[in-house]
């Protein structure tokens, strides 16, 4: 079950590179943890998964909240997939 949410962190993360540096926003690093909840009983699937994105530089916050919007709406497959059992949410620290 770990590794399909480093699927999650990665595939968001890809997402999120790519659309922050096509806007040309100068950001100097880009880390995604999270924060899990799963089902009691088996199949033990995941219930709710925070996603939280720490991002360095000077950076837009509303173009990084643009950015990961668009990859958990659009973009990333995976999250496509685990929204079905989970409730996916998000939280931004700039550093």
């Amino acid at each position: 079950m770990e590794l399909v949410l480093i699927g999650l962190c990665s595939c968001t993360a890809v997402d999120v590179v790519s659309i922050l540096r096509k806007k040309r926003e100068p950001f100097t690093r880009l880390e995604v943890d999270a924060d899990t909840e799963r089902a009691s009983e088996p199949p033990k699937v995941y219930t709710k998964i925070k996603l939280i994105y720490r991002v360095a530089g000077k950076v837009n916050r509303k173009s990084v909240e643009d950015a990961i919007r668009l990859s958990m709406e659009k973009y990333c497959s995976v999250e496509a997939m685990l929204k079905k059992t989970a409730e996916i949410s998000f939280e931004i620290v700039m550093e």
